[in-house]
């Protein structure tokens, strides 16, 4: 039963990954077909990363974050290859990512805000020269 368990949280891992990717992607304004050019891959491999049949390797992470203009650790954890490092994720991005309620742009801008909020109290609780 434990690996049930294990073999569903790497499909959702994985689910999640490729919605994540195909959103960036049409964001981007980018044809499957462009983007697996630019990365350096099938059209058909591209296309299982995003139906999240395929688990892309860290190096065609890699290739997409800079493709995609995006960040590469974000699509580590993602995708499960790397943990976020708990002392620097608040428990706030935590609940954003995890929140089944909302698509990966939501998020994504929800995350970019509160950064902004963390980043301007930041500059205004720093000493003035």
């Amino acid at each position: 039963m434990a690996k049930d368990k294990s073999d569903k949280t790497a499909k959702s891992v994985v689910d999640s990954l490729g919605d994540y990717l195909k959103e960036q992607r049409l964001a981007a304004r980018l044809s499957l077909r462009q983007l697996a050019d630019q990365v350096g891959v099938s059209n058909p491999y591209l296309s299982q990363i995003e139906r999240g049949l395929r688990k892309p390797s860290a190096e065609v992470l890699n290739q997409l974050a800079r493709a995609l203009r995006i960040s590469a650790e974000q699509l580590y954890v993602r995708a499960g290859i790397v943990h976020p490092d708990p002392s620097q994720i608040s428990s706030v991005e935590l609940a954003v990512l995890a929140d089944a309620g909302l698509t990966e742009r939501q998020k994504q801008s929800l995350l970019d805000v509160y950064a902004s909020f963390l980043a301007l109290n930041e500059r205004d609780t720093s000493p003035q020269a």
